[in-house]
C-alpha cells in the first residue's frame, strides 16, 4: 500500500498571489501617479524615473550573478522599488545621485540583508532619506512644466498654504515626481484596496492623524489643515511606502498603531523639525518599530483549559 501521507511546511493554505502578481498590481497602481508626473515635470521626469528602474534592476541583477544566487529580478520588487524611489525624488535632480539611490536602495538595504522579506526597513523610503541628508535633494523642488512659474522651494512652505484646494489635488505644484498629483494617487489608493493588495489601516491612520493635528494647530482651520495633507509627500507616503508588507505591521491593529504613530512623527517634523517635510523619516523610524508593534498586537493564542499562550 502506497504511503499517501505528505510532510510539508507551512503555510499549507495558498491564496494564488505571488510576490510577482503583488508587485505588478502595484506597478499598476503607480501609473496614474507616474502619467501625472511626467505631464506635470515634463520629460526630465521620464529620464529620472527611467535612470531609478534601470539601475535598481541592473544592481539586483549584478548582486545575484556575481554571487552566483538565483536570479529574482523576475519577481518585478526591483522595478517597484526603482519607481517608488524615482516618483519620490524631483525632476531636476542629477542622473548620477539616482543611481547612487539606487545601490543604497537595493544592493545595502535589500541585498544585504537577504532580499525581499528580509530587509527591516522599506528600500525606497531608506534610500531617499539617504539622499536628502547627503546631497539636500529634496530642499529645491521642481516646479511643473504645465504652468508659468520657476524652481522655488518645496512645498510646505507659507504659500503653499494659500494655493488653491483644487491646484494641490491635482498636483499643480513644486515637489517630487509622484507625490503632487493627489487625484493620481487616489487612484492608485481604490485599485489596491478593491484589489485587497492593501487595507485601509495605514493609510486611513496615517492621513487622517495628521489631519486632525494641523487642524487643531492651524487654529481650527479645516481649510489650511486640508492644504496640509495635501502638500508633500503624505499620500504617496500613506498609501505606497507605509503600507509595505515586510515593513509594516502584519495585524490590523498594529497598522493602526503604525499610521497613527506615523502620522504624530509627521505633524511633529514638520512643524517643529528643521526639514520641511517628515514623512520618510516617519515611515522610516516606524519601520524599525514594526517587530515590537507586532509583538504588541499579535493575537492571544488559547490552548486547552483557557491557558493564554
Amino acid at each position: 500500500m502506497s504511503n499517501n501521507l505528505k510532510l510539508s511546511v507551512s503555510p499549507h493554505i495558498h491564496s494564488g498571489n505571488s510576490t510577482s502578481t503583488i508587485m505588478l498590481d502595484v506597478i499598476v497602481a503607480l501609473i496614474p501617479a507616474t502619467v501625472a508626473g511626467c505631464i506635470i515635470f515634463g520629460l526630465r521626469s521620464c529620464l529620472v524615473l527611467a535612470a531609478c528602474i534601470v539601475s535598481c534592476v541592473l544592481f539586483e541583477f549584478l548582486y545575484n550573478l556575481i554571487l552566483k544566487k538565483e536570479q529574482t529580478i523576475g519577481d518585478f520588487s526591483a522595478v517597484v522599488t526603482g519607481l517608488l524611489l524615482g516618483l519620490n525624488l524631483p525632476a531636476n535632480i542629477p542622473i548620477w545621485q539616482c543611481i547612487i539611490g539606487s545601490f543604497i536602495a537595493i544592493i545595502i538595504v535589500k541585498c544585504l540583508f537577504g532580499g525581499i522579506g528580509c530587509n527591516i526597513v522599506n528600500p525606497a523610503i531608506t534610500a531617499r532619506v539617504f539622499m536628502l541628508v547627503s546631497f539636500g535633494t529634496m530642499t529645491t523642488a521642481a516646479m511643473p512644466t504645465v504652468v508659468d512659474t520657476v524652481a522655488g522651494a518645496t512645498p510646505l512652505s507659507a504659500e503653499t498654504i494659500e494655493q488653491s484646494i483644487g491646484e494641490l489635488f491635482l498636483g499643480l505644484k513644486g515637489g517630487a515626481i509622484g507625490e503632487t498629483c493627489i487625484l493620481a494617487l487616489v487612484v492608485g489608493l481604490v485599485y489596491l484596496l478593491v484589489r485587497k493588495v492593501i487595507s485601509w489601516h495605514i493609510p486611513l491612520t496615517f492621513i487622517g492623524t495628521v489631519y486632525i493635528c494641523s487642524f487643531f494647530m492651524e487654529g481650527l482651520d479645516p481649510i489650511k489643515a486640508l492644504a496640509m495633507i495635501l502638500s508633500g509627500g503624505l499620500f504617496i507616503g500613506a498609501i505606497f511606502m507605509a503600507t509595505d508588507y515586510v515593513t509594516s505591521p502584519s495585524t490590523a491593529w498594529g497598522k493602526v498603531v503604525f499610521g497613527v504613530g506615523a502620522g504624530l512623527l509627521t505633524f511633529l517634523i514638520r512643524y517643529f523639525g528643521d526639514y520641511p517635510e517628515g514623512v520618510s523619516f516617519a515611515i522610516l523610524f516606524f519601520n524599525i518599530l514594526t517587530p515590537y508593534i507586532e509583538k504588541w498586537t499579535k493575537h492571544k493564542v488559547l490552548l486547552a483549559g483557557g491557558k493564554k499562550a
